[in-house]
């Protein structure tokens, strides 16, 4: 079995990945990898990693905490760790974001010093588009300083590095019904001889998976209302998927929203957003009060049904702060619906209110993605190591 760390692990998106596959359009255990341990501060976050991984330590404290003593202490061996996987925090390089090079823009470092306590043979990480665009303080892109730090690992005293490559892959082309493009970053140790060089996994959808066949079985919602009932069997094989065999339908609960926001949702068509709002504005078709003077172009914006969602985030559910508002019913999303774009089946647990539930599922690798990733993990240590 491949050793397995997850670091920064969220509610374990990335984890699921290596530890579930799809057979026969079912979600199955996966005996190829063994998770030693993940590591997650967040404690909403943490909880839910262990209602669903429960046969996995979860280290629920600051990373800088973690060190070989810290490891020791709790038994856990972390010699031959195999893999590290993860992605450090990413709302500092988030092109909708304030963009700062703070301590959270950093904590590359302490990815970086876990690598020199586990030695892994190899690494994913993990983190948003806009990463390869961000500058360090000195005007450097942040992108050259994270690869070259993980080529090099001298300053801990180790005598090894690691080869990176890098890819953006999109959600999209790997069976996930959104568009998300995402920076992996993957480390080889430059003193393994190896038989073939790492190949980031190939798209395998030539059809993209629409919104519809994603989320058009979940039952009708107005604001304010939920169920925790399926009202209709899957009506399409994704939909089949992420139902599984589960019974009771969790998180499916619309915000509710005042007078205003009712109006400006309503006005709002399929694939619209904010300028058309102001446009009608401008044109006296709506009244001026419906007028949004805050917030990006693709605020306030409906999904569209037939195609993939955009890019889903912790803001999920929140129409002024990013396109959410449901194709057909006029609502944002629910967390459910939110879940089922990243590609979470219906029976994984989330833990918390409504804010963290959407951040756990905003913030993690779509799960679908995870597995193909692992896939070609599997495979290069197959052919190689």
């Amino acid at each position: 079995m491949i050793r397995v760390v997850d670091l920064f692990s969220g509610v374990g998106g990335l984890t699921f990945g290596f530890q579930k596959k799809i057979y026969r359009n079912r979600f199955v255990d996966d005996d190829r990898f063994d998770v030693l341990f993940a590591n997650e501060w967040d404690k909403s976050a943490a909880v839910a990693f262990k209602k669903n991984f429960s046969n996995i330590t979860m280290l629920n404290t600051d990373i800088s905490e973690v060190d070989r003593s810290y490891l020791d202490k709790l038994n856990i061996n972390v010699n031959n760790v195999d893999l590290v996987i993860g992605g450090p925090p990413c709302q500092s390089f988030s092109t909708v974001g304030k963009r700062q090079y703070d301590n959270r823009a950093k904590m590359y470092r302490e990815y970086r010093r876990m690598l020199s306590i586990l030695k892994p043979k190899m690494f994913i990480f993990e983190n948003v588009l806009g990463l390869l665009t961000m500058h360090n303080d000195l005007g450097n892109p942040v992108i050259d300083d994270v690869k070259s730090s993980f080529e090099n690992l001298e300053e801990f005293g180790e005598n090894f590095g690691y080869k990176v490559y890098e890819s953006v892959l999109n959600a999209e082309d790997f069976g996930v019904p959104q568009s998300r493009k995402r920076v992996f970053l993957v480390g080889v140790r430059k003193d393994l001889k190896l038989n073939r060089e790492w190949k980031f996994p190939s798209p395998v959808n030539s059809k993209h998976i629409t919104v519809s066949d994603a989320i058009s079985d979940l039952p009708y919602l107005v604001s304010g209302s939920g169920t925790n009932a399926y009202h209709m069997k899957p009506k399409s094989r994704y939909q089949y998927l992420m139902r599984g065999n589960q019974k009771i339908l969790k998180d499916h609960i619309s915000g509710v929203y005042g007078e205003r926001m009712k109006k400006i949702i309503a006005a709002v068509p399929e694939g619209e957003s904010k300028p058309y709002i102001n446009k009608l504005v401008l044109e006296k078709k709506l009244p001026k009060e419906l007028y949004l003077s805050s917030g990006y172009n693709n605020t306030y914006g409906r999904l569209w049904w037939n195609k993939p969602s955009t890019t889903i985030t912790n803001n999920l559910s929140t129409p002024s702060s990013l396109r959410c508002i449901h194709p057909k019913q006029d609502r944002a999303l629910t967390s459910r619906e939110g879940a089922r774009i990243q590609s979470f089946p219906d029976d994984f647990s989330f833990v918390g209110p409504k804010n963290k539930i959407n951040s756990q599922i905003g913030n993690a690798v779509p799960p679908v993605l995870s597995i193909h990733l692992a896939d070609s993990i599997f495979d290069f240590f197959k052919n190689n190591l």
